[in-house]
């Protein structure tokens, strides 16, 4: 439990809702992709809440998927650059925290190093690095491959890619820059440092033609299920967006990847592990089940077909079985959504289409509908039995069910003091209660997304 024993909220932004028929409710933004209003409407409403951070999703393509169900979907089909979008929200907000998925696998560290500090700088202290690999074929072909790189190969490169921008980030010490008009000196050569970075994958001279940002590094953030996932969490996290169903399976992520931890030298309170919640909260649990029945009834069939079949990973053909069917027998998997998947349909003995409709609506995160004093009581549960740090909010539909949730939800857990009423800190490192790194050039550098420094490329 966080030291100060309040929960942490991010607002997870797909842009008109969760649900995959969200675009569809009447109290949804139906063109919210490319609708800038839309969003700085809906992070002025998460930053009146008092959320922590903003995090957007993305990916470097339109989803693979056939064209009759791709054509009914919105998510991950048109949308704004997240880094471009974050930048121009960082001028009409001034708390909260702006998080931004970045892949790993098809950018350069170098653009990643520079983008993010110049966001931290626009946004005073606020920007996140939300780390993803990039597993879809899709996305490579859109950079000159054929395919993705294959699953370890994704994290040993990401793994090098976050050691090389940290040390770009730490080209420039935090006074480098004396600008000083009247002797003519613009920054103190003695400050900068290179980072000459060489191995077979990457070739960085640096420095990074940025100051230094304000946090020193955006906060890092990811959301690994794997054994890859977690070790790589255990080194670098210091905020996990998780995707467990009930609290015995969040307990046993939760402590295995602050367990790891320990062995990088890091202090566990410094990563905030938030399961995602998608989030329907109407004043009586009547009007909010007939809000998520409705909801429901608004998945095409072939969408929801569709989005379990990708979330499966292609592991079986879909459009052969009787959708009334049950799952025929499947073999385990290492973490993520398959495996979440499998054990909802074992344990609610859900047919194809059951499990398509359920799945398509909540993309295999935990759905909670009710009062607001319900799910206030279901989210302290979780807070109190150690297994989460706070929540990643993910309304169904946008504005509607966030509006819902500030407006009903937030109010009774400030009330019980699980979550704060005012911001007590202006950068996004202050809200989590993670500490800003110092640069590894200047001392020991006891950050704690790196083990005691950043290891040399050859090393």
């Amino acid at each position: 439990m966080n030291p100060d024993g309040r929960m942490r909220l991010a607002a997870y932004y797909n842009p008109t809702g969760h649900h995959v028929a969200s675009w569809r409710h009447p109290r949804a933004q139906a063109d919210a992709s490319f609708n800038i209003k839309h969003y700085v409407e809906i992070a002025r409403t998460a930053e009146r809440a008092k959320f922590d951070l903003l995090f957007l999703a993305d990916a470097n393509a339109t989803r693979e998927a056939a064209v009759e169900a791709i054509s009914r979907s919105v998510q991950f089909v048109a949308h704004f650059e997240p880094m471009t979008l974050l930048s121009a929200l960082a001028l009409v907000t001034e708390k909260i925290g702006l998080v931004a998925t970045v892949s790993t696998s098809w950018n350069e560290p170098y653009h990643i190093a520079r983008k993010f500090a110049s966001l931290d700088h626009i946004s005073s202290g606020r920007a996140g690095w939300n780390i993803v690999t990039s597993g879809q074929d899709v996305e490579a072909q859109n950079f000159g491959k054929q395919s993705a790189y294959d699953h370890h190969d994704r994290y040993v490169r990401a793994r090098e890619v976050v050691k090389i921008v940290l040390g770009l980030l730490d080209s420039w010490e935090d006074d480098a820059f004396v600008i000083d008009t009247k002797e003519g000196l613009y920054y103190n050569p003695a400050k900068r440092h290179d980072l000459h970075w060489k191995t077979d994958m990457y070739s960085v001279r640096g420095p990074l033609n940025v100051p230094r940002a304000p946090q020193g590094y955006p906060l890092l953030v990811q959301a690994g299920g794997s054994d890859d996932g977690r070790e790589t969490a255990a080194m670098f996290a210091e905020a996990i967006f998780s995707p467990h169903l009930n609290i015995p399976a969040a307990k046993a992520y939760y402590d295995d990847v602050k367990g790891r931890m320990t062995k990088y030298g890091r202090n566990p309170d410094h990563c905030k592990i938030l399961p995602g919640l998608s989030v329907i909260c109407r004043p009586t649990q009547a009007e909010a089940d007939a809000d998520y029945d409705y909801l429901q009834s608004l998945i095409h069939p072939i969408v929801g077909r569709e989005m379990l079949n990708t979330m499966l990973g292609h592991k079986i053909d879909l459009t052969k079985l009787d959708p009334d069917s049950y799952l025929p027998e499947m073999p385990d998997h290492d973490g993520g959504h398959y495996a979440s998947i499998l054990e909802m349909a074992r344990r609610e003995n859900l047919t194809i289409r059951q499990l398509g409709q359920r799945v398509a609506g909540a993309r295999a995160k935990n759905v909670i509908k009710g009062s607001p004093e319900f799910i206030a009581d279901y989210m302290q549960e979780w807070f109190e039995a150690e297994c989460c740090d706070g929540f990643t909010i993910m309304p169904a539909y946008i504005p509607g069910a966030l509006d819902d949730f500030c407006e009903m939800v937030v109010p009774i857990l400030q009330k019980r003091g699980l979550f704060r009423t005012e911001y007590e800190h202006d950068t996004l490192r202050g809200h989590l209660g993670v500490p800003r790194p110092a640069n590894q050039y200047v001392a020991d550098n006891q950050f704690s997304a790196v083990p005691a420094r950043l290891p040399d490329a050859a090393e």
